[in-house]
């Protein structure tokens, strides 16, 4: 008779992450001495910048804002049984959409109904690119994973011809729309702060980020509190099932992409309304594709993905102050790091948790059952 031993939730869920967290950092370190550099100073140097001063720690937060929205939009896929890698596309359609919304409402819409209108065509352009997939695998049998990652290109090819051809200004050699009205513009944190009579350095983390803490709220709520949540989570987990009990699976597969879609789209909100104040290419620079690793880490919960966004915007503006501060040490290095951490998050989890199922036991945490 056979030994087995499981992870309960509360180790899959956080001591799990942990563990290969730690791994990848031990593994990375390797990797550094082997180079020549010292693994205690490059990481002292990445953790004081990501996190020493108010304006990294800023940085790292407004790095966390984008790669909550993307990684909370793998997960609700996930749960709904797809595998989005889609979030590059619709996050660009969503920078889109808020960008259109701010060009043509600019002048005509009142300053305090601006931003919400922008809002929603973020959310509206990430949902449509994430409903087209999801009909193709629905009702003709497309796979999601295939068809996501052509959307992606087709996204940026859209808003590559938008902006040549259509939103440039007359004359101007910049492939970027003309800056957006005053009302259009999400305030940065340092200027709401100000409101408060608090003091804090200028960059480019804004407001974006109370719409990140509340969406996730809002996902748990709706993954684990609600009954079309649940009917989401069922097919997930068995499509069989679920259509045992009357849940139909392709209106699942339909209503997952478009809340994931749409929860991609908010990048435009930080990037586009929050920073930029206008319409231009290469915004998202691969943040639907670090979502991937973010949800993968934070085990597709949002208090996980919030942490694992936290981990990723460390690893962005730390990995930026090490490149400069480290002499020899390469923003290629800083790649490699996030590699490793997605490594062992992803494929290597698979290793890791039967070993540490069983270290747990060891210590008698755990229930040893035979079957």
């Amino acid at each position: 008779m056979k030994s087995t031993v499981a992870l309960p939730r509360w180790a899959d869920l956080y001591l799990l992450p942990l563990v290969c967290l730690l791994v990848a950092m031990l593994a990375a370190s390797v990797v550094v001495a082997l180079v020549g550099q010292q693994p205690g100073r490059v990481m002292s140097v990445l953790v004081q910048g990501a996190f020493g001063s108010a304006r990294g720690l800023s940085y790292t937060l407004y790095y966390a804002t984008t790669f909550t929205f993307t990684g909370l939009a793998v997960a609700v896929a996930f749960h709904g049984g797809l595998f989005n890698i889609g979030g590059e596309g619709q996050a660009i359609m969503g920078g889109l959409g808020t960008g259109l919304m701010a060009l043509w409402l600019g002048p005509v819409v009142p300053g305090w109904l601006l931003l919400p209108c922008m809002l929603l065509g973020a959310a509206l352009f990430g949902m449509v690119w994430g409903v087209v997939p999801a009909y193709l695998q629905a009702y003709r049998g497309s796979h999601i994973v295939i068809t996501t990652i052509m959307f992606n290109f087709i996204a940026s090819s859209v808003l590559v011809y938008l902006l040549v051809n259509h939103l440039r200004p007359a004359g101007s050699m910049s492939v970027e729309s003309i800056p957006f009205v005053d009302a259009a513009r999400l305030p940065r944190m340092h200027e709401a702060l100000a409101w408060l009579g608090v003091e804090w350095p200028a960059s480019p983390l804004n407001l974006s980020l109370v719409l990140a803490l509340l969406v996730s709220a809002l996902v748990y709520y709706y993954l684990w509190h609600t009954r079309s949540g649940y009917r989401l989570r069922a097919v997930g987990s068995s499509p069989g099932a679920a259509a045992y009990a009357g849940i139909s699976s392709k209106a699942q597969i339909m209503l997952s992409m478009a809340v994931s879609g749409a929860l991609a789209g908010l990048v435009g909100m930080n990037e586009i309304a929050g920073v930029n104040g206008r319409l231009l290419l290469e915004f998202v620079s691969g943040a639907g594709f670090t979502g991937i690793a973010v949800a993968l880490m934070g085990r597709n919960h949002p208090v996980g993905i919030l942490l694992a966004s936290l981990l990723f915007g460390a690893l962005f503006q730390g990995g930026a102050e090490v490149a400069f501060e480290v002499q020899g040490f390469s923003r290629d290095m800083v790649v490699m790091l996030q590699g490793f951490i997605v490594l062992f998050s992803g494929a290597m989890v698979y290793v890791i948790a039967p070993l540490l199922a069983r270290v747990l036991a060891w210590l008698g945490l755990l229930e040893v059952s035979h079957g």
